[in-house]
C-alpha cells in the first residue's frame, strides 16, 4: 500500500465536512418541518378552543336570557297571586260589612257608628289599624276580617286592641273596648280559643253572617 500524501487527506477531510454540513441542514430541514406542523396544529387547537368558546358564551347568554325570563314570570305571577289574595281579603270584608252594626244590636250593643279601615294615628305614625270600628257612646269594638281565622289571627287582634286601649287612654277616652274577629273559615279549636280570650267570633252562614254561639262560660274581655 503507498503513502497517503498531504493533499489526499485534505481532500478526505473535506468530504466529510461537506457531508456532516448536508447531514445537518436534512436534520434542520426535518426539526422545521415537524415545528410547522406542530405550529399548524397548535393553531387548529386553539381554532377549535376558539370556537368552543364562543359557543360555550352563547349557551351561557342563552341560559342567562332564560333566567331573565323565568324571573319576569315568576315576578308577575307573585303580583297576580298577591292581587287575587287582596281581592279576596275585600270581598270576604263586603260580605260582613253590611250586616256587621245590626248582629251586635241583636245581642244588646246598640253601636250607632260603623267605620272600615279605621286608622289610630299618632305623630303622622299608624298605631293601629281596624278593618272595622263600631262605637258609640259607652262602648267600642274594634273587628277583624280574615277569610280563614287562625290562633295567631287572634293573638294579634288582642293585642291591636291593647294599642288601641292606649290610644284612647291618651286622648281620655274612658269608653269600654271590646273584641270581634270575623271569618269565612273557623275551625273548632279556633273557634274555642277565641271564646277562651273572650272574643265574640263571626262567621258565614249561607249568604249572611252570625255571631257563633258562645259557651255557657263565656266571659265577654273588656279593655
Amino acid at each position: 500500500m503507498g503513502n497517503i500524501t498531504t493533499k489526499q487527506i485534505d481532500e478526505s477531510e473535506k468530504v466529510n465536512t461537506f457531508e456532516n454540513v448536508w447531514a445537518a441542514l436534512a436534520k434542520l430541514e426535518k426539526t422545521v418541518e415537524n415545528t410547522s406542523k406542530t405550529v399548524e396544529n397548535t393553531s387548529k387547537t386553539v381554532e377549535n378552543t376558539s370556537k368552543v368558546v364562543e359557543n360555550t358564551s352563547k349557551v351561557v347568554e342563552n341560559t342567562s336570557k332564560v333566567v331573565e325570563n323565568t324571573s319576569k314570570t315568576v315576578a308577575d305571577l307573585s303580583k297576580n297571586i298577591g292581587g287575587l289574595g287582596n281581592l279576596q281579603g275585600r270581598l270576604t270584608e263586603a260580605m260582613f260589612e253590611a250586616d256587621l252594626w245590626k248582629k251586635f244590636s241583636e245581642i244588646g250593643f246598640p253601636f250607632n257608628k260603623q267605620s272600615s279601615h279605621y286608622k289610630f294615628v299618632e305623630n303622622g305614625r299608624v298605631l293601629a289599624e281596624a278593618d272595622f270600628f263600631l262605637e258609640n257612646g259607652e262602648y267600642a269594638m274594634p273587628v277583624e276580617i280574615k277569610t280563614e281565622l287562625s290562633i295567631n289571627d287572634i293573638d294579634e287582634h288582642i293585642e291591636r286592641i291593647v294599642t288601641i286601649r292606649g290610644y284612647m287612654d291618651a286622648r281620655k277616652d274612658a269608653r269600654k273596648l271590646a273584641g270581634a274577629i270575623a271569618g269565612e273559615i273557623a275551625a273548632e279549636n279556633v273557634l274555642r280559643y277565641a271564646h277562651k280570650k273572650g272574643l265574640y267570633v263571626l262567621k258565614q252562614t249561607g249568604e249572611s253572617i252570625a255571631i257563633a254561639a258562645t259557651p255557657h262560660n263565656f266571659k265577654r274581655q273588656e279593655w
